[in-house]
């Protein structure tokens, strides 16, 4: 059984780069101790989610470079632990910054820079750029290969974020978060590992962080087996409120078989009857003036 071990860190932000940096490194150091293959961050880990206050200058004086020392820091760590990392930032970036996860692998390698694509524009988040696509790559882990994408947040509320990712290939989708994760929002989450058949690993940030309450979460997406005579509960980790390193082990051979032969996926879908989902349409009573 071929098992790949996810450690969510769901941390208290240090209030500045320089203590999130060694705090970070840290919580790597022992999620590592408790046999991870890979280790998440909550969303925007840099400056802790602390945004909506800040000005627009604010923001952009607080945002940091992709390929700076705090980023590279973690790649070399990863490459030292043999664990993959998925760091999160505010990331410097013209016009306007952009909330970022940078995923290392095993060796250190940049995998994925993925920039959440729906940002929350009805909120402070109207003062950083959106991501321009969804972001699929092979990751090399020590208990093997995986497609692994992204979602940062509120992109798991729109169910194309996560059918993007799945047709890409994706057979985990990573979600740094920063929201308090109650039952409807834990909801989406199990839907879009139901109806995509995969793994779905969120982070969020503990109780005590403003807007926050822990929960974080792994669905693993397989619903049906064949030992049993009806559904399965897709979560195998469900966090409480307070801070700590939480693990999941998700079997990837049971999650690989589920997929070559359940029903849901891209299994039957007809593509051809979606065109409208394409079409960059506002009507009543959904138009919003804020809105990046």
């Amino acid at each position: 059984m071929s098992v790949l071990r996810i450690a969510l860190l769901q941390a208290m932000p240090c209030g500045s780069l320089e203590g999130n940096l060694e705090k970070g490194l840290e919580l790597c150091r022992q999620a590592k101790g408790l046999g991870a293959d890979i280790a998440l961050f909550p969303e925007m880990w840099s400056c802790g989610y602390d945004i909506e206050q800040a000005s627009s200058a604010e923001l952009s004086a607080r945002a940091i470079y992709a390929g700076g020392g705090f980023v590279s820091s973690f790649g070399r760590l990863a490459a030292e632990l043999s664990m993959a990392i998925g760091i999160t930032l505010l990331e410097s970036h013209k016009p306007k910054p952009r909330n970022t996860l940078v995923l290392f692998d095993r060796h250190g390698e940049r995998r994925l820079v993925y920039s959440k694509v729906h940002t929350c524009d009805f909120g402070a988040e109207i003062k950083l750029s959106p991501g321009d696509d969804f972001l699929v790559t092979e990751l090399d882990t020590a208990a093997g290969s995986i497609n692994v994408g992204a979602m940062i947040c509120y992109d798991r509320e729109f169910p194309e974020s996560a059918r993007i990712l799945m047709l890409k290939g994706a057979e985990l989708i990573l979600v740094p978060n920063a929201c308090p994760m109650e039952i409807n929002r834990l909801s989406q989450l199990r839907g879009r590992a139901y109806e995509n058949m995969l793994a779905i690993a969120t982070c969020n940030y503990p109780e005590g962080v403003p807007d926050c309450n822990g929960c974080s979460s792994v669905f693993d997406g397989v619903a049906y087996l064949p030992e049993l005579d009806g559904s399965r509960d897709t979560c195998i980790l469900l966090a409480g409120p307070q801070e700590g390193i939480y693990m999941a082990g998700l079997d990837l051979d049971m999650l690989r078989l589920y997929r070559s032969t359940e029903v849901h996926g891209n299994a039957y879908r007809r593509p051809d009857m979606y065109g409208l989902l394409t079409e960059s349409i506002e009507t009543k009573p959904f138009i919003r003036k804020r809105r990046n």
